[in-house]
């Protein structure tokens, strides 16, 4: 085991653990959030621009954060939504475009304005709210939900929606054209047009171990010794193979 070529071998494993090391402790330093968000903190109202720009994604921490905005509705972007669950029933619930008011740029954001039972009170909810939209600038509260990913709505209905995504509601708003928007949506506090109010509860609050990054670091160091025990047991076997063949030649 003292021979050039296995001291070689050994500083290679060293080199070897040594990295193995570094990574563990790197993937120990990620699964231990050092500043997590204080408790509650999602209940704090913030506004918009404060939590999310336009067009951009929302941090995780942020995720279910009342925000407060104000803007204007736009006539003829009230659509409907199917398969939403509020207080397990499942019916419709009602989105529009808000064009964000104050902003440096033409800027909407999609607003999940309530729930209905039915579609049939969705659309009265619709009539409504259309007549509502003289422009006049509303204060809105409520939480900011990353958007559910778009879907390809049934061959029956083209235009029929089950997944919250603005992005499926940009291919059916109107007046679009220079328009920034918000990646994500906001899930109105208070309904309007005699609509339910969305049941949103505030969000769970995340441990701040992630007991999956402790694994992956565990499970370096464990890489780490077994590099040491191959050099072992490879240096071992030769050194019995050397002493079998020496017993057989004295023999």
């Amino acid at each position: 085991m003292l021979r050039g070529r296995w001291i070689g071998m050994l500083v290679l494993c060293l080199v070897v653990a040594g990295v193995f090391a570094w990574l563990g402790q790197w993937q120990l330093g990620r699964a231990i959030d050092t500043d997590p968000t204080p408790p509650g903190a999602t209940e704090e109202v913030l506004p918009l621009g404060d939590v999310v720009e336009p067009g951009a994604y929302l941090p995780g921490p942020s995720i279910g954060q009342r925000v407060e905005t104000r803007g204007s509705w736009v006539p003829g972007d009230f659509l409907l939504v199917t398969d939403r669950i509020n207080d397990g029933v499942e019916g419709y619930w009602v989105t529009g475009q808000l064009r964000i008011a104050d902003a440096e740029e033409k800027t909407s954001l999609a607003v999940a304005i309530g729930w209905a039972p039915d579609e049939a009170s969705a659309r009265k909810a619709v009539e409504r709210l259309e007549a509502e939209a003289d422009g006049s600038v509303v204060e809105l509260t409520g939480r900011v939900i990353t958007d559910e990913g778009a879907v390809p709505p049934p061959r029956t209905d083209p235009h029929r929606m089950t997944r919250m995504s603005p992005a499926m509601l940009l291919g059916q708003w109107h007046d679009v054209e220079d328009l920034s928007v918000y990646r994500v949506f906001l899930a109105a506090t208070e309904a309007r047009g005699g609509l339910a109010d969305i049941d949103s509860p505030a969000p769970i609050e995340q441990s701040p171990v992630n007991w999956l990054n402790v694994f992956y670091a565990a499970e370096w160091a464990v890489f780490a010794g077994f590099a040491f025990y191959l050099w072992y047991r490879l240096a071992k076997d030769a050194w019995e193979r050397e002493v079998e063949e020496l017993e057989e030649r004295t023999a």
